[in-house]
């Protein structure tokens, strides 16, 4: 059988940027789910109902990201197909993503009482703001299998290299958010069920807003035949994907909770001064992950293409992108973030406390940058398996340095360069696999003749 077309032009700087910054400015405004809940809520004037609502946020936040493999193998699949001019094909991903988000949603909902018991465990509240925790999360939990279909859309719109959409489609879920927020909450009264119906609420309207955009594009995934679903090979391969980025992020989500914990246990004003540094790390992060997302589209296209040069070419701006937003966000952190500190916090212990590891906090991003790029890489060319062993090898990395710095009692200052040595890890195994994955993907073939642009910068 005769290899699908290449792709016919090189992607250019000009190319990755229109993919990174509305990714960029969609991460952004993310958080305003929590935000708005959380404004709302606080003006009723309750801080049990506040801490309710500012908890249940983390709480969802958590559950649903660990499914964010959804949105990153839906992006990198149809991506790929895309490259390879399937258009039958990038459906067929699309219907098995929102059946898949919507079987796991459905079983999240049914398993919402241990789920549930869980979550209130952890947390350690008040009864108090146990049982507000408890009203919005019965309630919160039905818009599970809304999120997890929106993760298809969103990987299918990321894969089509569309992300201009999934900017208008988080804006629209964000603006149903805050206009149902304050129907619910302040004219009709309903408290903290009102702020989870809304954010119900708003979810499904933001998968409804999706599915009408890809049909607008011209995708059919609801009249996919159900044997094309069914297919064993493809059924297979999707699993295989979701789970290694599943198990990839749960390895991420632990590294992170370690964090937390071994910061905790340091003190109230340690544990608040690193709380404000991580809110610092990861507005740098968005930036990152925009220049993720588009490599996810470019390197997935030109795999899809069979294209080696456009894959190279991708992967190397995405990197170049990325270590130049981790220059620029290290560089302002350092010399901006005490004024963030200042803003963030008025507790003097806590200031004092959170400049004095700001330098380690702000190199953060630039160690990041690379692991960053090559995640969006990996999931573009599907080499999920290889992430995903690579993120549990750097997990057993950060562990040994978290032992070697607790046992010569650095403090805050180990957990900070153990946390920077698992980003710097994560980097360097990632490119340290690089070249032989590109050989296995591509073959020894020689590049195909590089291609002119209009500009090399256009």
């Amino acid at each position: 059988m005769n290899p699908p077309p290449r792709a016919s032009v090189l992607p250019t700087h000009r190319r990755v940027l229109a993919l990174a910054l509305p990714m960029t400015l969609a991460n952004v405004t993310t958080p305003m789910l929590g935000f708005v809940g959380a404004a709302v809520i606080g003006r009723l004037g309750d801080a049990a109902l506040l801490g309710a609502v500012a908890l249940g946020a983390v709480v969802f936040d958590v559950i649903f990201w660990a499914f964010g493999a959804l949105r990153m193998a839906t992006a990198g699949m149809t991506a790929q197909a895309v490259g390879a001019k399937d258009e039958t094909d990038v459906d067929r991903i699309l219907a098995r993503a929102l059946g898949a988000g919507a079987v796991i949603g459905l079983s999240l909902v049914v398993l919402q009482g241990p789920i549930a018991q869980a979550a209130f465990a952890v947390s350690g509240a008040s009864e108090a703001v146990t049982a507000g925790l408890a009203t919005y999360f019965h309630i919160r939990i039905l818009s599970a299998p809304f999120v997890l279909a929106s993760y298809g859309v969103l990987g299918s719109v990321v894969g089509r290299g569309r992300t201009d959409l999934g900017l208008l489609l988080q804006v629209a879920i964000n603006l149903a958010n805050v206009g149902l927020t304050l129907a619910f909450v302040l004219w009709l009264g309903m408290g903290l069920a009102g702020a989870a119906l809304a954010a119900v609420c708003a979810e499904a309207v933001g998968l409804g807003l999706g599915l009408i955009v890809l049909a607008r594009l011209g995708s059919r995934p609801f009249r996919v035949p159900l044997r094309d679903l069914r297919d064993a090979a493809a059924l297979r391969r999707t699993f295989s994907v979701n789970l290694d980025v599943i198990l990839r992020t749960l390895a991420l989500i632990t590294a992170i909770v370690l964090f937390s914990a071994l910061g905790a246990r340091q003190g109230d004003v340690v544990l608040a001064a690193n709380s404000v540094l991580w809110n610092l790390f990861l507005i740098g992060g968005f930036f990152l992950d925009g220049f993720a997302t588009a490599a996810e589209t470019l390197c997935g296209q030109a795999v899809g293409a069979r294209d080696a040069e456009a894959f190279r070419r991708a992967a190397t701006l995405s990197l170049r992108w990325c270590l130049g937003f981790g220059i620029g966000v290290s560089l302002l952190a350092l010399g901006g973030g005490a004024a963030f500190i200042d803003f963030v916090t008025t507790s003097e212990p806590v200031r004092a406390t959170a400049r004095a590891y700001l330098p380690l906090a702000a190199l953060a991003p630039l160690v990041a940058a690379a692991p960053f790029a090559y995640d969006g890489i990996y999931v573009g060319a599907t080499w999920t398996r290889a992430m995903r062993n690579l993120m549990l090898g750097a997990l057993a990395a950060y562990g040994a340095v978290l032992v070697l710095v607790q046992s010569l009692g650095l403090g805050n200052t180990g957990l900070w360069l153990a946390f920077v040595a698992f980003l710097g890890a994560r980097g360097l195994f990632q490119a340290f696999a690089f070249p032989g994955l590109a050989r296995a993907t591509f073959g020894n073939s020689s590049p195909v003749p590089v291609r002119k642009t209009a500009s090399d910068f256009a």
